[in-house]
């Protein structure tokens, strides 16, 4: 399995949202489709036909565990995880 799936399964099985690499997130956001802005720290991600826009911020390069539940919300509201694999 891929690193990226990985990550994906990780998040998804929500049992070490203060574990997920920053850089990590930042990559499988990227290839779910998302657009990355940057403003100072902060990493905003926005994508078409999501309504939210994920703010994401590192902390010790790990990201926060709030944010991390976050991109879980967008990704099982939205049904992207299956987008990972392409």
């Amino acid at each position: 399995m891929a690193p990226a799936n990985k990550l994906l399964d990780q998040i998804l099985r929500g049992d070490s949202d203060a574990n997920i690499p920053f850089s990590g997130m930042v990559q499988l956001l990227k290839r779910l489709g998302f657009r990355e802005r940057t403003k100072g720290s902060r990493h905003i991600f926005f994508r078409d036909g999501v309504a939210e826009i994920l703010n994401l911020q590192s902390h010790s390069g790990k990201c926060k565990p709030y944010q991390v539940k976050q991109v879980w919300n967008v990704i099982i509201n939205y049904r992207l995880a299956g987008e990972a694999d392409a």
